[in-house]
């Protein structure tokens, strides 16, 4: 396996976290690694990628904003696609996997400039809906990696296969946790990220701390908070009488999931999956600012299998949510089922199913069968009639 795949992923960890997972599998069955980002993510230094050549592209976002915004954007992008264009030209890969966002435009559009000659092209969605990036790149791509059964605006044809979303290590280690005993303490974890996390300062402490003295009393909170809201949060939950931790950065996420009985956050890809990896009921709060609305899709596939619950932000409030959460956090059995269906929902050997796949189209591509221990899973192909719903408009 001499021709190297190229990783073309960047921005936020929810599209860096299965790059890195997919990687770490690649690199153990022996290929080569080139990896495409861009001045967000940085060149790595630590991790699978730290041994690998890197390479910083250049690129913005087009969503958004004004029309000078968009043509810097735009023109961005383009030099990107071009100096790609002459990376992947003396690099030869054999594949070149995306992972969404505009910082797998350039690395894929260069694929697209070499013509005839170019390499596999691979797209992995994290989403129940088709983010913009990849349905601009869709079009020529060769097959598209699915993390939920259902995936809206995928075009008709394009091989669809349905992975997963591969996780970061730690988490895939904490699969399937036992849920933990509810007798005493009650320990809810409340993630927001970067974007949008203010919501949760202003809506979850006030909450939390309206709730029956009984139950207040047994609550361990653990909440993620902006710097900027730290303070206020902190005094919150101490006037409460509530033991919280609030940080705006935790380590050892694995461990906290595992240990939570709840979870209080928004909705991304990344986060559906490590709830589902785990095995932990959620209250979603889908990003209202989403271009797609993806996250309110990702979401209502978590509902729909009984894994959660979801309030949109525009009905977030203590009224609702408190109503909510006197209800589960009284009958802690509840949230055990919802824990084993959202566990029944997440894929362990998902970095596993991608890395087949990747190898399966360099088989392809060859015209061969593949070489001696290639993995190839044809069963995971969605079939033509969820194929035909996976195409369609999905109603959040």
């Amino acid at each position: 396996m001499s021709a190297p795949i190229v990783i073309a992923a960047g921005g936020t960890g929810g599209h860096f976290f299965p790059a890195e997972a997919l990687a770490t599998e690649l690199a153990a069955r022996g290929h080569t690694l080139v990896l495409m980002t861009d001045t967000r993510a940085g060149r790595r230094e630590h991790g699978v990628f730290a041994a690998c050549e890197q390479h910083v592209l250049p690129g913005s976002g087009v969503a958004g904003g004004g029309a000078v915004r968009k043509l810097r954007g735009i023109l961005a992008l383009g030099r990107g696609a071009l100096r790609a264009r002459s990376i992947l030209r003396r690099v030869r890969p054999a594949v070149v996997v995306g992972f969404g966002g505009y910082p797998s435009v350039p690395p894929l559009l260069g694929a697209r400039l070499l013509g005839r000659k170019r390499p596999q092209i691979v797209l992995h969605e994290g989403n129940a809906v088709l983010g913009q990036a990849n349905a601009l790149l869709a079009r020529f791509a060769d097959a598209i990696a699915t993390s939920f059964a259902r995936v809206a605006k995928v075009p008709p044809g394009l091989e669809t296969i349905l992975t997963g979303m591969p996780v970061r290590a730690e988490i895939a280690a904490a699969a399937r946790a036992p849920f933990p005993d509810a007798t005493g303490d009650l320990r809810v974890l409340v993630w927001g990220g970067s974007l949008g996390a203010r919501v949760f300062a202003d809506v979850v402490p006030q909450t939390l701390a309206a709730l029956p003295d009984a139950l207040r009393a047994r609550l361990r909170v653990t909440q993620q908070a902006r710097k900027e809201d730290l303070e206020r949060v902190r005094a919150a939950y101490a006037q409460a009488g509530i033991e919280a931790e609030v940080a705006p950065f935790f380590d050892r996420v694995a461990e906290r999931l595992r240990d939570a009985h709840l979870v209080i956050g928004r909705a991304g890809g990344s986060s559906v999956a490590e709830l589902s990896m785990v095995g932990r009921a959620s209250i979603m709060v889908p990003l209202p600012i989403a271009a797609s609305d993806e996250q309110s899709a990702n979401a209502d596939a978590l509902v729909r299998a009984g894994g959660g619950w979801m309030l949109r932000q525009s009905g977030f409030t203590p009224e609702a949510l408190g109503e909510l959460l006197r209800e589960l956090l009284a009958q802690p059995a509840a949230l055990e089922v919802a824990s084993r269906a959202a566990g029944g929902l997440g894929r362990p050997d998902a970095a596993s199913a991608l890395a087949d796949l990747v190898e399966r189209r360099i088989a392809l591509a060859c015209g061969t069968t593949g070489p001696d221990g290639l993995r190839s899973q044809p069963e995971r192909s969605i079939p033509p009639r969820a194929q035909h719903q996976a195409s369609g408009t999905m109603r959040a």
